[in-house]
């Protein structure tokens, strides 16, 4: 699928954001599969609003239509494009939003970054946060470690999803070996959360946490293996050779 010129039909100084962003979503709607659709709520305990896209053909449709945009509009209005983008409940839109910026973010700055962190309040299920937590926001926070101040807000947040995003946007950090006192702080913070998309967001920090950084991560599971949910440390254990694994859940 080709994305169009955006001067086809309407001049350049008609085009909006809104009216791409619309565009777009007309395209999504009349490209999905009903069937995939009904599969896709499989993965959900939440209904969700689903056209049906796998996620490679997804991307390669945001990478044509980054391209377009970028090119003849520029950076600034490709954001705009995106945050109408993610303003919906379908899954598919929220997702290139994602997409549409996800190579872009070395390009991008704090005004940008507090704009994405205000969609946290707009997710509507554990895919399209991730999208956005580990797509945009990680790479961000790894970029510019002083974003890392703003995970423990979200930490302390009611909303689970700013809370479980306080995990998730460590994770591109972690895997270059960064963070490690921010990520002992912020497991420390969230051993007592019911909540079990925050625990699963833990367990994922842990376990890219101990991929990359053994030597002090497995001193530290072993530490709180009494006090950690086991969803979190079996999460945290699952690529650790087995002799690890059994000192941990034992």
């Amino acid at each position: 699928m080709r994305a169009p010129s955006l001067t086809r039909k309407v001049s350049m100084r008609e085009i909006t954001p809104g009216y791409i962003a619309d565009h777009i979503r007309r395209v999504l709607k009349d490209g999905g599969s009903a069937p995939h659709s009904e599969e896709v709520q499989h993965f959900f305990k939440e209904e969700i609003e689903s056209r049906g896209w796998y996620t490679a053909e997804l991307r390669k449709f945001a990478v044509r239509f980054r391209r377009s945009i970028a090119r003849e509009r520029g950076m600034d209005f490709l954001v705009q494009v995106a945050d109408q983008l993610f303003s919906g409940q379908i899954l598919e839109e929220k997702v290139m939003a994602v997409l549409l910026l996800e190579k872009q973010t070395r390009e991008l700055g704090d005004n940008e970054f507090q704009l994405f962190a205000s969609w946290l309040d707009r997710v509507s299920s554990w895919a399209d946060h991730d999208a956005l937590a580990h797509y945009l926001l990680a790479p961000m926070v790894a970029t510019r470690p002083a974003r890392c101040r703003q995970v423990f807000l979200w930490a302390k947040s009611p909303n689970r999803w700013r809370r479980r995003a306080a995990c998730v946007a460590l994770i591109r950090g972690a895997r270059e070996r960064l963070f490690f006192p921010q990520i002992v702080r912020l497991s420390n913070q969230f051993l007592q959360d019911e909540d079990d998309m925050v625990q699963k967001g833990l367990g994922w920090l842990l376990r890219e946490t101990a991929k990359a950084d053994p030597k002090r991560t497995v001193p530290y599971l072993i530490k709180i293996r009494q006090n950690a949910p086991r969803l979190v440390l079996r999460t945290a254990c699952e690529t650790l050779p087995a002799a690890s694994r059994m000192r941990i859940l034992q």
